[in-house]
């Protein structure tokens, strides 16, 4: 376990980078690219095998934990500073455009099929699918105006509890709300086929920003690492108790899911910092990684991917054997690239020591967030 006196998640230390986030993130995007080669490789007969079921059932929560993790992210940067939320709001909107359009990137279908189909409502539709980063995206540059705007600490956790909570309570709503909207609109918003719509996915995003929010009144270590266990525990136990519902507008999935994603957040917190470290480089490449990925995977702009080219034919070993070599040569040209530009932050250490908690309330009233 965490040693008392260090901690993964020292929330009171502004830093974009913090070494349990970034294995949760890791481990995420390990299970991402995986599940996709997989699920583009795997011959019929292997796709039945019950440990395969299994393994679809497990990822699950591989695009719930990116979002939390995100939203945990945004605040775990932070620090104590009453001024940081405003002071890193136009480096937050700049991401949240570089993910908006990286998003939209992915899934440009090519010129060909641009012309075949002509500016109509299906080509809009591929163009405008409303993927992970775009709801990323959307909700980070949210959650920045919001964590600017709402000052003090019980304050911004209200508004950020409304946002967790009733987005996943206002998702049906919402998809019947905005059927008459053009359909880029209701690909962001939520309509049945859409991918990642901000109904109910956003609630995920600021389900981990107010955990994050919260935990600042813990002392860092094993006492926030039992405190996302108990959290997530608790979550899975109230959504065991009430009746299943796997719609895809559910707060009841939802909430399923949060629970997973705490439970992970939790574990990342209490075991050894060595082995978060061995996943920390692919989680602070996770963008990198999921861009890659996709179009040697699935294609990109009418090339054919390997989904085209080998499968479904392969069996479990070759396909695994063929993510894995993914991710490397995903990871090695990320890393080429941060050698090329420089950026040393790339390899930095970020074990932080924690300090002790303040007792006379000025921690709590420093605004935090962003």
């Amino acid at each position: 376990m965490t040693r008392p006196g260090t901690s993964l998640f020292d929330l009171r230390k502004p830093s974009s980078r913090h070494p349990g986030l970034d294995g949760a993130r890791g481990l995420a995007v390990v299970a991402m690219v995986l599940g996709h080669t997989l699920d583009a490789l795997l011959a019929p007969e292997v796709r039945a095998d019950a440990w395969v079921q299994h393994y679809w059932e497990l990822r699950g929560i591989t695009a719930p934990l990116f979002l939390l993790v995100a939203g945990f992210a945004v605040v775990a940067a932070l620090g104590t500073s009453q001024q940081s939320a405003g002071q890193s709001f136009g480096r937050r909107a700049r991401r949240a455009l570089l993910l908006l359009f990286l998003g939209y990137l992915m899934h440009w279908p090519g010129w060909d099929t641009a012309h075949a189909l002509g500016w109509g409502k299906e080509l809009r539709s591929l163009v405008f699918a409303f993927d992970a980063l775009q709801s990323i995206g959307v909700s980070l540059l949210v959650g920045a105006a919001v964590l600017v705007l709402a000052r003090g600490t019980w304050t911004r956790a209200v508004a950020l509890a409304v946002l967790a909570v009733g987005i996943p309570l206002a998702s049906t709503w919402m998809w019947s709300a905005v059927t008459g909207w053009p359909v880029e609109l209701r690909q962001a918003m939520g309509m049945p086929g859409a991918r990642f719509p901000l109904f109910p996915w956003a609630g995920f995003f600021f389900a981990g920003a107010l955990a994050a929010h919260l935990l600042r009144l813990l002392r860092p270590g094993w006492p926030q690492g039992m405190a996302l266990v108990a959290l997530g525990a608790g979550l899975l136990v109230l959504t065991w108790r009430l009746p299943s519902d796997w719609s895809p507008t559910s707060a009841w999935l939802v909430a399923f899911r949060v629970g997973e994603g705490f439970l992970v957040l939790g574990a990342v917190n209490l075991v050894p910092q060595v082995l978060s470290r061995l996943l920390a480089p692919l989680g602070r490449s996770s963008l990198w990684l999921y861009v890659l990925h996709l179009p040697v995977v699935y294609g990109w702009a009418g090339t054919p991917g390997l989904a085209g080219r080998l499968g479904p034919t392969l069996g479990l070993l070759p396909a695994l054997g063929v993510g894995l070599g993914l991710i490397a040569g995903c990871y090695a040209i990320a890393r080429l690239w941060q050698l090329v530009r420089g950026d040393r932050r790339f390899t930095a250490s970020t074990t932080w020591r924690a300090g002790p908690v303040p007792i006379n309330g000025a921690g709590l009233r420093s605004s935090q967030r962003i």
